[in-house]
């Protein structure tokens, strides 16, 4: 109750509203489900009769095709076979209905998956009994229609579509059953919810009555207080006006003087910013030549590793060509012994070998000369090898220099990308310092407009105070007069 009464008007109207809007929205939500509900039923029970239906219409389909077949056994006559003729694409197509109908109920799938093969044997054996009445007589086609597998195939049938049709019924007995309690449900939160929302709405409407009566005949009693309270501050109002436009006088004087300090500020921060702006330009062209620099010593880098690359190639096929120079030596000294052992041939042969070791000995003679080039080239070789080695190893001397090099560079341009970094703090720093010195100027020029306007209003406030006086005095008639509105008794 406490906190109803520290509510406003205006919230206490929008809380009775609200709680009738929401008395409706709730009777509407819910007769708008159970309606749905009830829709949704009759949809569903439609559906059971649609079953019941195709059911009874697939039993009466068998009957008919049976009955083609008895008038046809009896008679031989081919007319009394269009019965039987018509209701067999009808029962296909019934079947088919009525399975995907009951897709949805478990049940009936069994059922109708039992009643399909028992559909099947009594179409079979319908037609065995004509084509043997056709082809044996009357007494072969009797004899296999006494046998009684028809009848119990149609017995079985019979019953499986008895058991899904009470099924149907079944579920048509539950959704008339929800459908009512839906119904019920409905009448009785319109009924329910109505009675509740009104019942709660004139309580309200009567909280908001009672509690504003009370609380606006205690606002008049401490208006009457406060315009009692008033009227003494007015005649101090009065006295404290004047003291206000004497000190708005010496304030005034001494914002003049403020302002004048903060534009000598403005001007010095201007030209710091100044300065800062030239610093950074600076310590970005650093950056920029550092830059430079270090992408150059990396090109160097990548020039003396190639060169490394090159130097180890050549040693890698200079041992090649040391390897080839062996079996070239090998070959000289295998040519001289050959050389020799042909000229001893020779000797041997006598006369007819004469030529033959002059040959050989020629041979031999450049066997030599091989050998001995071989040796030569071997030296220039090896040579070659150690002027690589060396080269190798001052490459990657001067390889690790330039990796130092560049790693030294590196920190150069971390170091001067921080100073770049920290010049365009202070560049930033100091133009906000000279906004907020030229806003600061501004200010205090708007505060020394302003002080002369509070001058102005307190030379106001004086000439004022004699009519709030007399303002003082109507609002206490006033409240004499609303208090005798809202309660006769106490204003008596």
């Amino acid at each position: 109750m406490s906190m109803f009464s520290n509510w406003t008007v205006a919230r206490r109207l929008i809380v009775s509203f609200g709680l009738a809007a929401l008395t409706l929205v709730v009777i509407a939500v819910v007769s708008y489900r159970n309606t749905y509900r009830l829709i949704e039923n009759d949809a569903w029970v439609a559906h059971t009769y649609q079953v019941q239906t195709g059911l009874a219409d697939l039993l009466s389909e068998l009957k008919d095709a049976e009955t083609g077949q008895r008038g046809y056994l009896i008679t031989g006559d081919d007319s009394y076979l269009a019965p039987y003729q018509s209701a067999l694409p009808a029962i296909k197509t019934t079947f088919e209905d009525v399975r995907k109908l009951t897709s949805d109920n478990p049940n009936q799938q069994r059922r109708l998956a039992a009643l399909s093969p028992l559909i099947d044997a009594k179409l079979i054996e319908l037609r065995q009994t004509i084509d043997l009445r056709r082809t044996q007589g009357l007494d072969a086609a009797i004899k296999l229609v006494v046998s009684n597998a028809g009848k119990s195939t149609m017995d079985q049938a019979r019953a499986i579509v008895a058991d899904a049709d009470h099924e149907e019924k079944d579920l048509l007995k539950l959704r008339s059953e929800e459908a009512r309690s839906s119904a019920d449900t409905t009448m009785a939160v319109i009924l329910w919810g109505g009675l509740l929302g009104t019942l709660a709405v004139a309580a309200i409407g009567w909280l908001i009555s009672s509690s504003l009566s009370r609380q606006i005949g205690t606002a008049v009693g401490m208006v009457q207080s406060a315009s009692s309270e008033l009227q003494a501050a007015a005649n101090q109002q009065a006295t404290g006006a004047k003291e206000q436009a004497a000190a708005m006088t010496e304030i005034s004087t001494t914002i003049t003087e403020l302002l004048a300090t903060s534009r000598q500020i403005a001007e010095s921060a201007q030209r710091v910013a100044q300065n800062a702006e030239q610093t950074a330009s600076a310590a970005r062209s650093g950056h920029s030549t550092v830059d430079t620099t270090h992408e150059s010593i990396t090109g160097i880098r990548r020039q003396v590793d190639q060169i490394v690359s090159h130097m180890l190639e050549l040693g890698k096929k200079s041992q090649e060509v040391g390897a080839v120079l062996d079996i070239v030596s090998e070959l000289a000294e295998q040519t001289n012994i050959l050389a020799i052992n042909a000229t001893i041939e020779a000797a041997g042969a006598g006369e007819a070998g004469k030529r033959f070791a002059v040959v050989a000995d020629e041979i031999r003679k450049l066997a030599d000369r091989v050998g001995g080039s071989t040796k030569e080239v071997r030296t220039l070789i090896d040579d070659v090898r150690s002027a690589v080695n060396t080269t190798v190893m001052a490459t990657e001397t001067g390889s690790k220099a330039v990796d130092a090099g560049s790693r030294q560079f590196g920190d150069v341009a971390s170091a001067f990308k921080q100073i770049s970094g920290l010049v365009s703090t202070a560049t930033d720093a100091a133009r906000e310092i000279e906004l907020s010195t030229k806003q600061q100027s501004s200010a205090v020029e708007q505060v020394n407009i302003a002080i002369a306007s509070v001058t102005q209003a307190s030379m106001e406030t004086e000439t004022s105070a004699g009519q709030t006086l007399q303002t003082v005095s109507q609002m206490a008639t006033l409240s004499k007069d609303l208090l005798r509105i809202i309660q006769p008794h106490m204003a008596a």
